[in-house]
């Protein structure tokens, strides 16, 4: 019952800490940091709360999770009789289940990511072209806004052709930058299991304000990679531009420049960057985010 108790401790300060974590503001300066803090709360909470329920349920066998779960196996393979009642045979069958879904998910996600994105390349090949003054990018003919990238083993970074009338050459470069570093540092899979967990909770507040958190956050990262290419300011006249020409919605499986509902906050911080976060300051939210996604997978290994 300890393992138990301590797991669903921990799955509720997870919960908490996420609830925090939604109205911060510190994350802007460190926004890297910030991701891999909400990865750690993510995993561990879902880790905690499967744990809660499976080490409530094995309890009868001390031998915890793990070891636990092999000899229910065992006594169920033998027909030897089961200590249970019905509110452990409860918690069994609901911690199984939140397994199944928190697996399920992302991967059913990911698979139709994967298949959007082929459509979408295979749309691409036959509507867009090569454009000799962005070389490496497609160009499709569109008088709309538009600019993306479609991540994978065979990245493509896409704009419109209004986009290249819409934005002046060091804005362009600013985008361009910024769609690369999307691609570069992977900010799909950081988004995945954001959105599983959405498709699973769908009436959590919580769960919806994490998920536009992580957005922000990915989006101020790409900001300060393409910041380091070229000149910040470019780069917020640029989101600027777009959010005034009403851009259009990034494709289902790609990554935009711009998202309406944070435009203004990326320009304001580009426009006067706050002071970074301080390098223990980082190191410390490191430790605690390395301790949390370390501290659910011993709880299950730990025996009895």
């Amino acid at each position: 019952m300890i393992a138990a108790a301590v797991l669903a401790a921990l799955a509720m300060i997870c919960a908490v800490a996420a609830w925090r974590l939604t109205f911060a503001r510190w994350t802007w300066r460190a926004p890297r940091t910030a991701i891999l803090l909400w990865q750690s709360l993510g995993l561990t909470w879902g880790l905690a709360s499967i744990g809660a329920l499976l080490a409530f349920a094995l309890d009868p066998y001390r031998k915890g999770i793990v070891h636990g779960f092999a000899e229910f196996l065992l006594s169920v393979e033998f027909g030897a009789r089961q200590p249970y009642d019905y509110l452990r045979l409860a918690a069994l069958i609901a911690g199984l289940a939140l397994l199944a879904v928190l697996v399920t998910l992302p991967l059913a996600a990911g698979a139709q990511t994967l298949r959007a994105r082929r459509r979408h390349r295979l749309l691409l090949s036959l509507v867009a072209r090569d454009e000799p003054a962005v070389p490496g990018v497609r160009v499709v003919d569109f008088p709309g806004a538009a600019a993306y990238c479609l991540p994978g083993l065979k990245s493509e970074v896409v704009i419109s052709d209004g986009t290249l009338h819409l934005l002046s050459s060091a804005e362009l470069e600013a985008v361009l930058a910024h769609e690369a570093a999307h691609v570069r540092e992977r900010h799909d899979l950081v988004l995945l299991p954001f959105a599983a967990l959405r498709r699973a909770l769908p009436w959590s507040r919580l769960v919806r304000d994490a998920q536009a958190s992580v957005e922000l956050l990915v989006e101020m990262a790409a900001d300060d990679r393409a910041r380091q290419r070229c000149c910040p300011r470019r780069l917020a006249t640029a989101l600027l531009r777009f959010g005034a020409s009403a851009a259009l919605p990034t494709p289902q499986g790609a990554l935009g420049v711009s998202a309406p509902s944070s435009v203004m906050a990326r320009v304001d911080r580009l426009v006067r960057p706050e002071v970074t976060l301080p390098a223990a300051h980082r190191f410390l939210i490191l430790a605690i985010s390395v301790v949390l996604a370390i501290s659910a997978p011993l709880l299950w290994l730990l025996p009895g």
